[in-house]
């Protein structure tokens, strides 16, 4: 049977790091883990994960929380925060949370089950967070940031987002401009419609409200608000959607009407989710670097599991603005926007 020790004399480093890697320390340096990591894989090893789990009063597992995992986005999420993890050594249980709560998970957390939670759908007022955060459970928020709560977190500068979509619209000959906002609870929707509003406003088109519709990150509810507001006697040239879900159903609902995207309106989504790339939607959109987000929240996740009174971090990606062709016009000089 193959031991750690073995793992460490294949590897070369000592059996306390082959421990630490197992434990997802973050003490490690990443090319000592991925050879620890390598060895493991080359001599089969297979570590007790009771033994480990008495040993170290640790079971190597992080519990992910997500609102809806029918939004083509939280699965392509999902992939990068599972390729980030099984890289640091560590397994992942998912929690499907409508109401964006995750009291289980909240409660595996307390019992022992999972080490720290990971959660990407968080908002104010998601029961018992606040208070485990209090507590001093490690736990992390990915994609979605609120204000106030010390815990470590990791999202893009979405208000930045909406402004670049403002700047590309207006700058590309627009005026008329429709937007379809998501929710009020998300801090995303809030953020990038801030960041929308605020910018063109300060272009000289503000927004008109009639041009606003308001539902939840839908696509039927996407498609029937789009064919209201193309149906109407002014309808808008441009409509920019607060996330891709919701643009795919603005896509569907103009050509229902007969109208082609672009030639008779420009379509703009958020996030960048695989489908948009897809022939039939072609769809200009914010990009968010997903695979660096979730590194990086599995990163502090792991450090606060290691140190709980570590001060809270937040880090902020950029964005990028993709162009294709359910926009006719080219972007800004600048595409990255911080």
């Amino acid at each position: 049977m193959v031991t750690s020790r073995d793992v460490a004399r294949l590897a070369g480093v000592s059996q306390m790091t082959v421990s630490r890697v197992l434990q997802g320390s973050t003490k490690v340096a990443a090319d000592t883990r991925d050879r620890v990591l390598a060895a493991m894989r080359e001599s089969g090893y297979q570590p007790n994960a009771a033994a480990r789990t008495m040993r170290t009063r640790r079971t190597a597992t992080i519990g992910v929380v997500v609102a809806d995992i029918t939004n083509p986005f939280y699965p392509q999420l999902l992939e990068a925060v599972g390729r980030a993890l099984g890289e640091a050594g560590q397994r992942m249980v998912l929690w499907n949370a409508p109401d964006s709560g995750g009291t289980s998970a909240l409660e595996a957390l307390d019992e022992g089950t999972v080490d720290g939670l990971l959660f990407t759908t968080a908002t104010e007022t998601s029961p018992g967070l606040a208070d485990a955060v209090e507590r001093g459970q490690p736990i992390a928020l990915l994609h979605r940031r609120l204000e106030g709560l010390a815990c470590d977190q990791v999202t893009t500068d979405n208000v930045a987002g909406g402004r670049a979509v403002a700047d590309y619209l207006v700058g590309t000959g627009h005026s008329r401009i429709g937007f379809l906002a998501g929710p009020d609870l998300p801090a995303t929707a809030r953020h990038r419609e801030r960041g929308f509003r605020d910018r063109l406003a300060e272009l000289g088109h503000p927004l008109a409200d009639p041009l606003v519709a308001r539902g939840g990150f839908s696509h039927d509810v996407a498609r029937s608000a789009t064919r209201d507001l193309l149906s109407r006697q002014d309808p808008p040239t441009a409509v920019f959607c607060a996330n891709d879900l919701t643009a795919l159903g603005a896509v569907d609902g103009a050509v229902s009407l007969g109208k082609r995207v672009p030639a008779d309106v420009w379509v703009v989504g958020y996030d960048d989710i695989a489908m948009t790339s897809w022939d039939s939607y072609d769809l200009t959109t914010v990009r968010q670097p997903i695979a660096d987000m979730s590194r990086a929240a599995v990163r502090l996740l792991l450090a606060r599991i290691d140190d709980r009174d570590r001060p809270a971090r937040v880090e902020e990606f950029p964005c990028e603005l993709v162009v294709r062709g359910s926009t006719a016009g080219t972007p800004q000089p600048s595409a990255v926007y911080t």
